[in-house]
């Protein structure tokens, strides 16, 4: 981490985390005891974010293609995460992280909600970085949510239609007021987006590694940061308009 620019990070970073099972079975453990390690993963990456300034950290936690695994799976995942949250809350007040959830939490079960809720209110007034974990989560349906959203206040007088922009349905996601990722770093070798922040990772830069979730440390991050920093985030215009310092789009 030494070797890094301070000043090049990202402000907001998305992470799908994948791998656990395939971490599991590669040492003859059940699914549950991969999951489980990369909930220690989390803490690690999570406390690492906030140490290095990172303003946003955002983890696709359970998508809402994930409630068709099997119903065991689907509880242990649950009952994990409720453990997660209820542990967590003391950490995240000591590294002043607020706590958010993006997706259908009515899907998830009462006693999760509850254990959510807790920690969103216990942390409302830190001024750190922003956890966000996206729970029930489907990017297609958060986009169809938004156009609902805006079609009923247009449907109420409330919104002309022409008046539709990018900036309003921005407004109207699960993600309203957090910016749009600037990385996003997936495990486990898998190279697709899954439905994810489609519409916010629209000018992210892509990350892919082989490492499992559950494998994934500091040192991992850091090799993500890095290849970042290489990087040249021109949003559509030339090297050379970069280097004149015209302002990004």
């Amino acid at each position: 981490m030494d070797s890094l620019d301070r000043k090049n990070l990202p402000v907001h970073l998305a992470v799908i985390m994948d791998g656990n099972g395939r971490w599991a079975k590669q040492r003859m453990l059940r699914r549950i005891v991969g999951h489980q390690k990369g909930v220690e993963t989390v803490r690690v990456i999570v406390e690492e974010c906030s140490r290095l300034g990172i303003g946003y950290l955002t983890l696709f936690a359970f998508s809402a293609e994930n409630w068709l695994r099997p119903k065991t799976e689907v509880k242990a995942l649950m009952a994990l995460l409720k453990q997660y949250i209820r542990g967590e809350t003391a950490r995240m007040m000591q590294n002043n992280i607020r706590f958010n959830v993006i997706g259908n939490r009515c899907d998830l079960p009462e006693d999760v909600n509850l254990e959510i809720e807790s920690a969103i209110q216990k942390t409302a007034g830190n001024r750190g970085m922003l956890l966000t974990l996206a729970l029930s989560y489907g990017s297609r349906q958060e986009i169809v949510a938004a156009a609902r959203k805006l079609a009923r206040e247009a449907a109420e007088g409330k919104l002309d239609p022409d008046a539709i922009d990018e900036g309003s349905f921005t407004g109207s996601l699960f993600t309203a007021g957090i910016p749009d990722p600037d990385l996003l770093i997936r495990t486990s070798g898998e190279m697709r987006i899954s439905n994810f922040l489609l519409w916010q990772l629209a000018y992210a830069e892509l990350y892919f590694t082989e490492v499992n979730w559950p494998d994934f440390d500091r040192n991992e991050l850091a090799r993500a940061f890095r290849d970042f920093q290489s990087r040249e985030r021109r949003f559509g215009k030339t090297s050379e308009q970069l280097c004149q310092g015209e302002p990004e789009a």
